[in-house]
């Protein structure tokens, strides 16, 4: 296994992330707890969860991903300091959560509590926004004038950044959580947090996890730039597109228990003839190399200039083990050159 540091902090992180969305929807404590038994094993140190979890996101399941971790986290207390815990405070919209209320002080504080019981530790490694109060270009809203950013009230949400960072330096110096980073940014928003941090002396944001992999590319080359240039750590989620690029679901396939046989609150945004004519073109792409689909495409995202470390997530140990293998597999000049016919051929899928 090969580590990274995390952005502007001290800690190393393993550059495959352990991601748990599915554990209490898709999958059981035991299933789980042979997921971190394995990924552990692998060297896997890196851990990713979120209050918003269990995916799908229902009233039923919220929370039920830390708790699942918590549970496990009491029963190997000594591994605790060996590992390095991310979790969200989830944003607006989501009516069962603080009746969708936005990021604020308040939440903040309530949020983390929560995630500390719930998780059975008495501090969060990286705690991170899901996503921001004003609507980003993520979930599959990033066509061209999807959003109208002329109605976006700049003061408002700088003054609304300004009092999440003194609510998350208030955290950090009670010991609750020892660094901040971002989800579903764009490059204005991490400006934002960057500027008014070091203008306040208040926790500098250290990473952003945003969807990246071989089927949606649209933060390089810009954000990827900043990152790099801000020592600010990259966390590509949903590397396979929600398992799409392993090629199950082309022709329509529906695997009973996979993702796409779920009902997804944003819908199967990804589902599109492009994408599926991408997805057929980078199988072949994949077997013309001898490689699987999956293994291909994590590979890929691991070796992107910027990436820090990939979160990759499973429904058994058969697919985890083959994700973590990938990352140990050099791809060879002709596989990136074929791999940049590929995006050539298949730009913005969906």
């Amino acid at each position: 296994m090969q580590y990274s540091i995390l952005g502007s902090s001290d800690l190393s992180v393993s550059r495959v992330c352990l991601g748990t969305m599915t554990w209490g929807q898709q999958n059981t404590q035991a299933d789980a707890n042979a997921q971190l038994a394995l990924a552990l094993e692998a060297g896997v140190n890196f851990i990713d969860t979120a209050e918003l979890y269990a995916i799908p996101p229902r009233p039923e399941t919220y929370g039920a991903t830390e708790q699942i971790l918590g549970n496990w986290l009491s029963r190997h207390a000594a591994q605790r300091d060996k590992l390095i815990i991310a979790s969200k405070i989830a944003g607006n919209g989501i009516s069962h959560i603080r009746n969708g209320s936005p990021i604020s002080p308040q939440s903040i504080i309530a949020a983390v509590e929560g995630s500390l019981s719930r998780l059975n530790t008495d501090y969060i490694d990286l705690y991170q926004l899901h996503w921001p109060n004003r609507t980003s270009p993520h979930f599959g809203k990033h066509a061209v004038n999807r959003i109208n950013f002329a109605t976006v009230n700049v003061q408002q949400q700088q003054d609304e950044i300004l009092a999440i960072l003194q609510t998350l330096a208030d955290l950090v110096q009670a010991g609750k959580i020892r660094y901040c980073g971002l989800s579903n940014e764009t490059p204005w928003g991490i400006s934002q947090y960057l500027q008014l941090s070091k203008q306040h002396n208040l926790p500098r944001m250290v990473s952003v996890q945003n969807e990246f992999g071989p089927l949606h590319t649209k933060d390089w080359p810009y954000l990827l730039e900043q990152c790099q240039h801000e020592q600010l750590a990259y966390l590509p989620w949903s590397p396979l597109a929600g398992g799409a690029l392993s090629g199950k679901y082309l022709g329509g396939a529906r695997p009973a228990g996979s993702r796409w046989s779920i009902a997804q609150r944003n819908g199967l945004f990804r589902d599109t003839a492009q994408s599926n004519a991408a997805i057929a073109d980078f199988v072949a792409l994949a077997a013309n190399f001898r490689i699987s689909p999956t293994q291909l495409a994590l590979s890929w995202t691991n070796q992107v200039v910027g990436v820090t470390s990939t979160i990759i997530g499973a429904t058994n140990t058969q697919q985890l083990q083959e994700n973590i293998a990938a990352f140990a597999i050099p791809l060879k000049p002709a596989v990136l050159d074929a791999m940049n016919d590929w995006l050539q051929r298949h730009p913005q899928t969906f």
